[in-house]
């Protein structure tokens, strides 16, 4: 869907604007995307004359303890901007995407240009069917393996948006639960991420962060696969066996410049519909990632990639979906302008 800006010929072909309603419609979809604590770090503007669409970091929702790089804000607006792709492509026009492409606005990540019509294929229609049924699954999955075919079309997913996703055997998975255990160890340890905790997580939540439906139980054994929320918040504590053999997944991309940010949130999430349409669940892993240890991640058998997510997969029972805001709260201005 990432393709060159069109001749001037096929310029002149370009439909006329939608309507306020069908944009609006695209930037709910775009907002569906994962965030780390949902706490959905975009902004949109749209420009109706040149039918684009810009996509800006929201610096007022970046964590600044757990993600001072702001890496995490890029890989959630890449996987907003994918939504936003696939819902263009559905809707009929074709997305023509530019990332960072004004030196001078940092804040501007991306813009996509509805271009001339387009026919949805059969993958662009069912990742698209996927996005509303897309949750992060904190709960146990069953021991039941992920069949290789799915798991191959996982890593073609990430291939096809210029990521890798590899994926760990035993010894390296068991590595890497590890990493992630001792790494929130030390976060729990730090003011400055439970403050982000109390803010973000927990409660009943009416438009952003983790409501207390969307957390998971302990593994009464402590090897608790998830991330601990421990927050301000007092729940009683349950528990809950976890699968033995967790799958694991490490998505990564060639370079850790902004680009790449960018790029690896737009494979995150073609990554994430792929599984979720294939009925598989998804729960983020990305503890050693938010600290200084992070390059522990990587596997040195696996090359020089600088991983960017981890993910566990599996075959878990459907779980609630976090709260969006509505698309007024995400509009760089009070409303769409008027057609």
């Amino acid at each position: 869907m990432n393709q060159p800006n069109p001749s001037p010929v096929r310029e002149t072909m370009t439909p006329g604007c939608p309507p306020s309603a069908v944009i609006a419609e695209l930037l709910r979809t775009a907002a569906l995307a994962p965030s780390m604590h949902n706490t959905q770090p975009w902004r949109f503007g749209f420009i109706r004359a040149s039918q684009t669409i810009e996509l800006y970091a929201d610096p007022s929702r970046m964590l600044a303890h757990s993600d001072p790089t702001g890496r995490a804000v890029h890989i959630a607006c890449g996987a907003a901007l994918f939504n936003l792709r696939l819902a263009a492509a559905v809707a009929g026009r074709e997305p023509v995407v530019r990332l960072l492409p004004d030196d001078g606005e940092p804040l501007l990540l991306a813009v996509l240009r509805l271009g001339g019509p387009h026919r949805a294929d059969q993958t662009e229609q069912e990742l698209h069917a996927a996005i509303p049924d897309r949750h992060t699954n904190r709960h146990p999955f069953s021991n039941r393996a992920v069949p290789s075919g799915v798991l191959a079309e996982l890593l073609e997913a990430a291939a096809v948006e210029g990521a890798t996703l590899h994926l760990p055997d035993h010894a390296e998975a068991a590595r890497l639960l590890y990493l992630a255990r001792d790494a929130e160890r030390s976060l729990l340890a730090e003011p400055g991420y439970q403050a982000e905790l109390v803010r973000w997580v927990g409660g009943a939540r009416d438009g952003d962060g983790i409501p207390d439906s969307a957390l998971g139980p302990h593994d009464p054994g402590g090897t608790t696969p998830v991330r601990e929320f421990r927050t301000g918040h007092h729940l009683p504590v349950r528990y809950a066996w976890f699968e033995e053999n967790p799958q694991l997944a490490v998505l990564s991309t060639a370079n850790g410049t902004r680009a790449d940010w960018l790029r690896a949130g737009q494979a995150l999430q073609r990554v994430l519909l792929a599984a979720t349409s294939h009925g598989l669940a998804v729960c983020p892993l990305t503890q050693p990632l938010e600290t200084a240890d992070s390059w522990l991640v990587r596997d040195p058998r696996t090359g020089n990639d600088i991983p960017q997510m981890i993910l566990r997969l599996g075959y878990g029972l459907p779980v609630p979906g976090t709260p969006r805001r509505p698309v007024a709260d995400i509009l760089n201005e009070p409303r769409l302008p008027p057609e």
